[in-house]
Parts: C-alpha cells; structure tokens; sequence
C-alpha cells in the first residue's frame, strides 16, 4: 500500500504523496543518485595507489588526507543543506552541487600534485554533499511517511550499487591502462549525466507542504525550528536521534577507513589492482542492492534490530579480513560480502529513524544534522587510520575498526527506540 493523500494545486495538476503515485519522478532520482554514487566510485580503488606510487608519498596519514578533505566538506555541505532548503529550493541545490562537480574527473586524472588530488575532493566533498543530500530529501518528500525505510533504501542503493560498480571498472581499466587518466575519465560520463537529468527533475515543495499540513501532530506552540537548536536536538538532547547520530558516524568512519586501508592492505598482501578494485567493488554493491530489502524490511519491523544487528555484522566483517590474511583474496571477498550486508541493514533505517523522530517543519534540518555527524566519520576514519596505520600498523588498525564498530552498536541498543513501526 502506499500514502494517498492528496491536494489540488491552484496552478497545476494534483500533488499526492506515494511512492506509486510519484513513480516516474522518484525513477528519474534514482537515476540521477546512480550518477552521484558513480562520480564518487572513481577514487575507491586507484587514488591511495595515486598517492604512493605516482606522487611517492610514504605516511598513511598523507595519503589518507585526500579522505579527510573530502569527508569534511561533506559533513559540512549535508549541515548547510538543511539551512539551504529554507531558502532556495531543493532542485536548485540539486543543481548546484552538479554544477561543482564538474572539474572533478579532469583533476583526479591530470592532478600535478597532491594538493590538486585534495582540492578535487573538496570539489566532490561539495558535490556530494548537495547532490545526495537532495535526491534524497526529494524522495522522502515524495513518498510521504509511510515509505521512508523503502525509498532511502532505494535512493542509497542506487547510489552505492553505482560506487561498487564503478571502483570494479577502474580497478580493471588500471590494470590495462595505468592508475591515471583512463579510469578517472568515466567522471565525465557521470557528471554529464547527472547534470543533464537534474534539469528535467520537478522540484517537492509542494509535498513537503502537503505532508506538513496532514501531519498528525502539528508543531508545538514556540517550538523552534532553527539550524542550532535541531543540531542540539539531533547531536545530543534526543535520545534516539543521539544513537543514531553516532551510529551513522562509525558506520561512515569504517568506510572512510577501508577506503584508505584496505588497498594498502592487500597490495602488501600481494594482491594486484584487478583483484583489489574487485574487492573494493563487492563491498558498496552489496552495501547498495542490500538496502532494498532492508529499506523494505525496515518499515515493516522497526529501525533498531536493523541497526543494531547491522553494527555487530560490520564489527564481524573486519575481524574476517585479519583472521584469514594468509589467504588474503579470499579475506578480502569475504570481509567485503559481511561489511557490505551489515551496511546495507544500518543505512537506510538510519535515515528512516531520523525521519521518525523528526518533524515535517524542522526535518530537513535533523537530517543534515545526522548526515554532518555520518559523514564526519570519513574524516574520522581516515585521520584514525593514518594516525593508527603510521603509528602502529595497518592490521591495529583494522582491530581498532572492529572494536569500535561493536561499542556503537550497544549505544545504538541502548538509546534508539523505535517512534513507530510499520
């Protein structure tokens, strides 16, 4: 079943919110989240090899930088986001982060120095942080309340399905044609892509309206709405909107730290490019496609078994990558395959949960707030890794993960609740 409800625009057609109802609008985002997630795919295999073999660095914790930079200007951009949306509309934001991704692949793949590898990432930092931050905002806004596990299950699959797919393709185009410019040229596909079908999107104020003036509990009298005080509310003061803050920033923090250690990790294992990018590939496909059930599965048995029991898979997938390193192809299939489920049940009932707990009029706001903390951990990841890679090794580091990764799933078990179950 699906939300029907409906009004009548003075000057257009009749704006409901559903998934069915809006289908061809919500297929035309998925698309354009598949080119987001491809635009990102181009450094998950090759940029730390670009770091130590073309420009010759030899501290983890500078080749990681290009993570940091990146992982920061998301965070940042997806905080803004919200605030944005108070003031310009959510296709124009869609727009414009499209807009600054651009010079993006022509940098990664003639970059003359490692200080044009970081400014790109800040380039995509902002890219992502807009482009994503709006398809699914858009999304969520389309479908309406009783969805939300389903359509950011579908919004975040498309987008990591396309990350997986893209970091397998420049891992094999590295093979045959070197670490730079061939795999970095498929960003222009994506960027073309994605700017062009950003054009024919409608934009969902009116949904947003709709859905504000059909909510079951109307804002509370002198309630505010501010940037600061959903930050305080998101950050710390709720509870549930706590737990799911730091869950999504160890979440983010285990990719922003396999993104920089696991191909260091297994070329010293002996792996080539091929079966790292392979590697690389199996973790955001499965992170993506996984998303679809669990979206699905999210809306009809709650947010926290999803969440919980996704930390604790993660937790158990960097353990697999240490326990079998002898063999290390196939450690490093089957720590993917597990990072990858567990991620794909964590991501999409995060988001549904900050909706929740989150109302119409200050939403938007929340869901910056949560994606600012999720996306720190990149930053945070990459800054942990290169500290902990430097200082004690890259297998530490990994341990490290773990351990982290199963503490955030007790506080994710001792603070979420679940505001409604479908």
């Amino acid at each position: 079943m699906t939300t029907t409800s409906t009004t009548q625009r003075p000057d257009g057609p009749t704006v409901r919110l559903g998934l069915r109802e809006n289908r061809l609008q919500f297929a035309l985002l998925v698309v354009v989240n598949i080119a987001v997630g491809g635009l990102v795919g181009l450094e998950r295999t090759t940029v730390p090899l670009i770091g130590t073999d073309v420009f010759g660095l030899t501290s983890d914790l500078a080749v990681f930088s290009f993570i940091i930079a990146f992982g920061l200007t998301k965070a940042l951009t997806n905080l803004a986001a919200g605030a944005l949306t108070a003031r310009f509309r959510r296709r124009q934001l869609l727009l414009s982060g499209w807009l600054l991704g651009v010079p993006v692949p022509f940098m990664l793949a003639w970059a003359p120095s490692w200080i044009w590898i970081i400014a790109a990432n800040v380039l995509l930092g902002l890219n992502q942080g807009l482009a994503w931050s709006m398809t699914v905002n858009m999304k969520i806004d389309l479908v309406g309340p009783t969805r939300r596990g389903l359509a950011t299950g579908l919004n975040e699959a498309a987008g990591y399905t396309a990350v997986g797919a893209t970091a397998l393709l420049t891992g094999y185009l590295a093979t045959g044609y070197g670490l730079r410019p061939v795999p970095e040229l498929l960003g222009i596909v994506f960027v073309t892509a994605g700017l062009a079908l950003s054009l024919t999107v409608r934009d969902t104020a009116a949904h947003v309206a709709l859905e504000l003036a059909q909510h079951p509990k109307p804002l509370p009298n002198g309630e505010k709405t501010t940037l600061a005080t959903t930050f305080a509310r998101t950050s710390w003061r709720d509870r549930s909107l706590r737990g799911a803050s730091q869950a999504g920033l160890v979440n983010n923090l285990n990719d922003g730290l396999t993104w920089g250690v696991f191909p260091l990790l297994f070329t010293d294992h002996g792996l080539g490019l091929a079966a790292v990018g392979l590697i690389k590939g199996i973790y955001p496909i499965l992170w993506g496609i996984g998303q679809i059930p669990a979206g699905h599965l999210a809306d009809r048995i709650g947010r926290k078994p999803l969440i919980v029991t996704g930390m604790f898979v993660q937790a158990t997938g960097f353990a697999i990558a240490l326990a079998l390193i002898d063999q290390p192809l196939l450690a490093g299939i089957l720590s993917a395959v597990v990072l990858g489920l567990g991620t794909a049940m964590v991501y999409p009932a995060l988001i549904a949960s900050v909706s929740d707990h989150a109302h119409p009029a200050w939403r938007t706001n929340a869901l910056g707030t949560y994606r600012f903390w999720r996306d720190v951990g990149y930053a945070a990841g990459a800054l942990l890794a290169g500290i902990l890679a430097d200082a004690v090794g890259l297998d530490a580091t990994v341990i490290a993960a773990a351990s982290l990764t199963a503490v955030s799933g007790l506080l994710a078990a001792h603070w979420i609740t679940d505001h409604t179950k479908h």
